[in-house]
């Protein structure tokens, strides 16, 4: 009787990490994200965004509304951004904040974008995930609450932490573009 529960809880867990890695989307191609039709995709705008599902649906790629509104997770090592070494700034492909800069990424080995330290405080939000049968920090964009990946604690040092994140729902700004972006934003806020 233990070795059947135990079969069943090993292929429930192979059958989550089977859906969530599913090639059911296309991956995104860098000129695919279309801003344009987004009404909430701001690199400067900071103010917090609230969109209902039918609303998210609307405006984004099916493979990014999966990863970001749903919790998908991006196939290991088929991110646009998993080998990717251009300077500059990653960006949320929802909502375009700003999430990290390129010197805080690193080849972890673990098949996404790895990061050890976001672009500030108020760009990351922290939530416990009790799925696949474990507790890990999920980590949501702190402007949208899109669903980006999730920090462990078995990264580099300064901060030795992890943000294994899904290439899918970044957008990125080399840095003279990202730059000019940052400064616009400093001048739009009231001193």
């Amino acid at each position: 009787m233990k070795q059947i529960l135990v079969l069943l809880i090993v292929a429930a867990a192979c059958q989550q990490c089977s859906y969530s890695q599913s090639s059911k989307t296309k991956i995104a191609k860098m000129d695919t994200i279309n801003k344009k039709n987004n009404p909430v995709y701001s690199n400067t705008d900071t103010s917090k965004v609230n969109l209902s599902d039918e609303e998210w649906k609307k405006v984004l790629p099916e493979d990014i509304y999966y990863i970001a509104r749903m919790k998908g997770t991006e196939r290991p090592w088929t991110s646009k951004f998993e080998g990717f070494n251009e300077k500059g700034t990653y960006y949320c492909a929802a909502c375009g904040n700003a999430l990290f800069k390129s010197d805080t990424k690193f080849e972890s080995g673990c098949g996404w974008p790895s990061f050890y330290e976001p672009i500030s405080k108020e760009s990351i939000i922290y939530t416990e995930d009790r799925s696949v049968g474990m507790v890990r920090t999920e980590v949501q964009c702190g402007r949208c609450k899109a669903h980006l990946g999730h920090v462990f604690d078995d990264g580099p040092k300064p901060t030795g932490l992890r943000y294994c994140i899904n290439g899918v729902v970044l957008d990125f700004a080399k840095a003279k573009e990202a730059e000019k972006k940052f400064n616009e934003k400093k001048e739009e806020k009231p001193n």
